[in-house]
C-alpha cells in the first residue's frame, strides 16, 4: 500500500509463502476501490445542484455529506457481523446490491422532488459503500508482507482516486452540464419550472451507476476469490482476554486521526466548488468549477501511485509528516489568499491529502497480530468523522466560506502529531498475513 507490485496499471501478481497469487484479486478489489471513489465523489457536484434545487444555506448542504458519513458509523458494526456471518465473498456482493438499490433509489427522489427521499437513498449507498469498506481496506493490508502493507493499500486506494478523478468529469456533464443551476451564473435565482427540471436531471447517471454496480456484483459473486483465512479471524476468547486494543497506542491515537482526516478531506471536497465558484476566487460556474474539481481529484491519484513508490524505501510514517505538513500549508494559503492562489492551494491539497487514510489505516494495525479484524473495524467506524463536515459549512454560514478553511488546517496538525509520535507502536504482536 512495496517491491512486487506495480505502480503504473493494476497490482501485480504477488504471492505469500505457500506460493498462493493474489494478484487476481487485487486486481478485482481494485475495480471496487475505483466505484466507491467514483460514487463518493458525485457527491461533490451532486451537492452544489441541490443546495440550488432546494434553495439549501451550507449547513443544510453539508448535512447531506453528513448522513453519508453517518451510515460508517451505523453500519460499520453490522457490516463486521455480516462478514463474519456469511464470508467475504458473498458480503461484498451484497454490499454491492445495497449501493445499486440507493443508486435506484435516486430516482424516485429525483421525480418527487424529495430532499427527505434524497437522503434515505444517499444513507443506502453508504450503507453499502461501508460494507465493502470493512472487508477490502483489512484484505488487502494483509494480503502481502506486511512491511510492504502500506505501500499496497496506497496502491489500491490510487484506483479509488482514479475513480474519484473521473466522477467530477462524469458529475459535470450529466448533472451539473444538463441543469440550469450548474450553467448559470453565480447568484441566479431559479424559478419553480427550472428547479423541477434541474432535479430530475440526476436521474440517468444514478441509472447508469446501478447497472454497472449490479454488472460488477455478478462478476464477484463468480469469481474464485481466495479466503481470507485465520489472519484476519477474530482471537479465540481465551487467547483475547490476554490482548487488549487499549494497548496499542498506534490504534487508539490512529482511530481520532482516520476521524479527523476525514473531516479534512470531506470538507475541501464537498465546498470546492461553491469556494472556487466565488468572483473573489476563480469567478466560474459550477459546471466549470466541477473541471477544477478533477484535478483536485487527479492530484489525490498522481499521490497515491508517487507515496506507494516512495514508501518502499522510505518508512511510511516519515511520509505521512511531510504530506500533513505540505497540506498544513496549503490550507492556511487557502484560507487567507484570493483569486488564483487561493484556487490554486485548494486544487493542490489533494496531492498532499493522497496518502492520509491509507496510511494512517495501516499504521493504526500495524501490530496488532490476531486483533487486527477489531481494529481494522474500528477504524472504518472512524470514517464517520466526514459526519463532521457540517461543523464546516456552520463556519461557512457564521464566519465565511473562506474562513472555514481554518478548520481543514487545523485537522492537518493532528494528522502531523500521528505521524511523529502517535503511530509508534506499543505492545506490538507478531504481524498477521493472509495464510
Amino acid at each position: 500500500m512495496a517491491s512486487p507490485i506495480s505502480t503504473t496499471t493494476a497490482p501485480a501478481p504477488e504471492s505469500d509463502a505457500s506460493g498462493t497469487r493474489y494478484g487476481p484479486a487485487l486486481t478485482l478489489l481494485a475495480s471496487l476501490f475505483f466505484m466507491w471513489g467514483f460514487i463518493t465523489v458525485i457527491n461533490n457536484t451532486l451537492l452544489p445542484h441541490l443546495r440550488s434545487v432546494f434553495d439549501l444555506s451550507y449547513t443544510q448542504t453539508t448535512m447531506i455529506e453528513s448522513v453519508w458519513f453517518i451510515a460508517y458509523f451505523v453500519a460499520s458494526i453490522p457490516a463486521a457481523k455480516l462478514i463474519e456471518r456469511i464470508g467475504y465473498k458473498r458480503s461484498l456482493v451484497v454490499g454491492l446490491g445495497v449501493m445499486a438499490a440507493g443508486a435506484l433509489g435516486m430516482i424516485p427522489a429525483a421525480r418527487i422532488p424529495s430532499y427527505t427521499v434524497t437522503l434515505i437513498a444517499l444513507f443506502i449507498i453508504a450503507s453499502g459503500i461501508t460494507l465493502l469498506q470493512v472487508a477490502a481496506n483489512p484484505y488487502v493490508a494483509v494480503v502481502g508482507r506486511p512491511e510492504t502493507a502500506s505501500s499496497r493499500l496506497n496502491l489500491v486506494q490510487a484506483f479509488n482516486s482514479l475513480g474519484t478523478t473521473l466522477a467530477p468529469l462524469f458529475g459535470g456533464y450529466l448533472i451539473l452540464g444538463r441543469s440550469t443551476s450548474g450553467t448559470a451564473e453565480a447568484g441566479t435565482v431559479l424559478t419553480q419550472a427550472e428547479r423541477l427540471a434541474d432535479a430530475q436531471s440526476v436521474q440517468l447517471p444514478y441509472l447508469i451507476v446501478a447497472g454497472v454496480l449490479i454488472l460488477l456484483a455478478i462478476v464477484i459473486a463468480r469469481f474464485p476469490l481466495p479466503s481470507m483465512g485465520k489472519a484476519t479471524q477474530r482471537a479465540a476468547r481465551e487467547e483475547r482476554k490476554h490482548h487488549s486494543l487499549w494497548n496499542h497506542r498506534n490504534l487508539v491515537l490512529g482511530v481520532p486521526a482516520i476521524f479527523i482526516y476525514l473531516i479534512a478531506e470531506i470538507g475541501v471536497s464537498n465546498l470546492f466548488i461553491n469556494f472556487v465558484s466565488q468572483p473573489e476566487i476563480g469567478n466560474l460556474t459550477h459546471e466549470q468549477a466541477s473541471r477544477y474539481l478533477f484535478l483536485l481529484w487527479g492530484g489525490m491519484m498522481v499521490g497515491r501511485f508517487v507515496g506507494s513508490f516512495a514508501m518502499r524505501n522510505l518508512p511510511p510514517e516519515r511520509v505521512l509528516a511531510v504530506a500533513a505538513i505540505g497540506a498544513f500549508a496549503v490550507m492556511m494559503i487557502a484560507a487567507s489568499a484570493t483569486g488564483h492562489a487561493a484556487m490554486w492551494a485548494l486544487i493542490s491539497v489533494g496531492l498532499f491529502h493522497s496518502i492520509m487514510f491509507p496510511t494512517i489505516f495501516t499504521l493504526g494495525i500495524r501490530g496488532l497480530g490476531p486483533l487486527t479484524e477489531e481494529g481494522s473495524g474500528l477504524l472504518v467506524m472512524a470514517i464517520a468523522g466526514g459526519a463532521l463536515v457540517v461543523v464546516q459549512g456552520w463556519i461557512a454560514d457564521h464566519y465565511g466560506l473562506q474562513t472555514s478553511f481554518l478548520l481543514t488546517a487545523a485537522c492537518e496538525l493532528y494528522v502531523l502529531f500521528y505521524a511523529l509520535w502517535g503511530s509508534r507502536p506499543t505492545h506490538a504482536l507478531p504481524d498477521q498475513r493472509i495464510d
